[in-house]
């Protein structure tokens, strides 16, 4: 099986870390079954983006300060 090479940028990072807790929690949760992984794994990559949109409504970082 040949290697694949994967980039993220920061950002995409954080997001796939949080989407993979949410994840686990759905699974932990038993909501997740046999036929619907593919559903809860896209729901919890939207989720998490949800969250990152939302602290970054909020919150100034210092990169954001003039």
């Amino acid at each position: 099986m040949a290697k694949k090479h994967i980039t993220l940028q920061h950002s995409e990072s954080v997001i796939v870390q949080a989407a993979a807790q949410i994840y686990s929690a759905y699974i932990a949760s038993g909501k997740v079954g046999k036929d619907d992984n593919t559903k809860y794994l896209k729901q919890s990559i939207k989720d998490a983006i949800t969250i990152a949109r939302s602290v970054d409504d909020v919150v100034i970082s210092d990169g954001e300060m003039e």
